[in-house]
This record gives structure tokens, sequence and C-alpha cells, in this order.
């Protein structure tokens, strides 16, 4: 799906301008955003340079956060508002009608008190709507902030024992791969479960074996290297 008015060449180049000059760049995010309301603006951090995928990082109003997005996902187009005050502006001239009623129903009153009670549940029953309408305020807004992301860790070991870590909210790759110290994996696994904490464990114990023997071939190595130097000097 193509968004409409997304950032183009020119936008991008004009946004890396902007960005070196450290002026702030505001976006908003279109509708083919993934884990973020459509029309919501966002600050421009930085612009990667090889242009692929999501190279754009931006940190959405009201969050700390930062996530990557392409520019399919982001026009500087400002959205426009529509206005929702037009419903509570009518409500009270609803009301207005009942202010008549009582004057016809103050002749019921002196032949009989039982007309009496219409009058009183008529601007009861007519008062409720704009009491209402909070309400339904408050459950739309519910419902747009009931949406947590999914939120996925991984950790990747490489063969020489390096540990690196990436973060991903919703489909979205918030934190890029990350050099992590080894005695921070082994502290963080034992908190895990034992299958988990038994793995990493195992892994960490494979990478110290190989150190170990590449220590040893540098000592021997080192050994031959000094004999050899002893043999030259004397």
């Amino acid at each position: 799906m193509v968004a409409p008015n997304p950032l183009s060449e020119q936008d991008l180049a004009e946004a890396r301008t902007e960005l070196s000059a450290g002026k702030p760049l505001t976006v908003w995010f279109t509708s083919a955003a993934v884990g973020v309301p459509a029309n919501g603006s966002a600050k421009v951090i930085s612009i990667d340079d090889v242009a692929e995928g999501d190279f754009i990082q931006v940190r959405p109003a009201g969050t700390r956060d930062t996530m990557f997005c392409s520019p399919n996902e982001l026009t500087r187009t400002r959205p426009t508002r529509k206005r929702v005050q037009q419903p509570a502006e009518q409500a009270p001239k609803r009301i207005v009608p009942p202010q008549s009623t009582p004057q016809p129903s103050a002749h019921p009153l002196e032949s009989a008190p039982r007309p009496s009670v219409q009058p009183e549940s008529t601007p009861q029953l007519s008062a409720h709507p704009p009491e209402k309408s909070p309400d339904r305020a408050r459950s739309v807004g519910g419902r747009s902030a009931a949406r947590p992301a999914e939120v996925t860790i991984t950790l990747n070991a490489t063969i020489d024992g390096e540990w690196t870590v990436e973060v991903t909210i919703g489909k979205k790759r918030t934190v890029r791969p990350t050099s992590v110290q080894p005695a921070d994996v082994a502290k963080a696994a034992r908190s895990l479960p034992s299958a988990v904490a038994e793995a990493i464990e195992s892994s960490l114990e494979a990478a110290r074996q190989r150190q170990l023997e590449r220590v040893e071939r540098l000592r021997a190595e080192l050994e031959v290297a000094q004999r050899a130097l002893h043999e030259l000097t004397s």
C-alpha cells in the first residue's frame, strides 16, 4: 500500500541538510506506519547514508523511545485535524426547547399535582446526552491507547564469544545489534529459566575454551620466537 505524500528524494535531501544544520525536523506518520497511530507527529533523529529499508530514525511525540521507519511511512505534509466539537455544541441546543414546556405546565398545576411530574422528568432526560459524551470520548481514547505492541529482544553470539543484542517493537527494529559484555550476559542468564540459562552458559563455556586454546597457541608461538631471538643475539 502506497501512503499519500510519502517522503520523496527531495524531502530526504532537505531533511539531511536541516539535520546537519541542527534544525529540528518534524514529520507525521502515514497510514502505512505499523505500531503507531496514523497522523501522529515525530522528530527526526538521524537518516542513514544507505537508503535501504528502515533507515530513518524518529522519536514519536510524547515518548523518549526511538524507532526506524521507511520513507513510505512518513510525510512532511501536516495532516488536517477534524473538528470534533460540533456534537458538543449541538448538545446544549437540545436542552433549550424543554425550557418552554414548563410555561403551559403552570395550568395543570392549578388543577392537579400529577402533571407537575412531567416537566421535571423532561429536563432530566434531555440533560443525559451531554454527560455521556465524555464517557464516549474516554472509551475511544482507551481503545486507541490499549494497543501494546509485542517487544522482541534477541541475543546473538559469534563463534569467538562476541555477544550482541537487538530490540524489535512490533515490526519495527528500535535497537540495532549492540555489543554486550559476556559477563553481563552470564549475569542476566541466572534470572532466566533453567533451559535458557543452560544454553547461554554452554555457549559461554565453549567461547572460554576456545580462548584458552588460543592463549596456549600464542604462548607456544611466543616461546618459539623468544628462542629464535636468543639464538640470534647470542
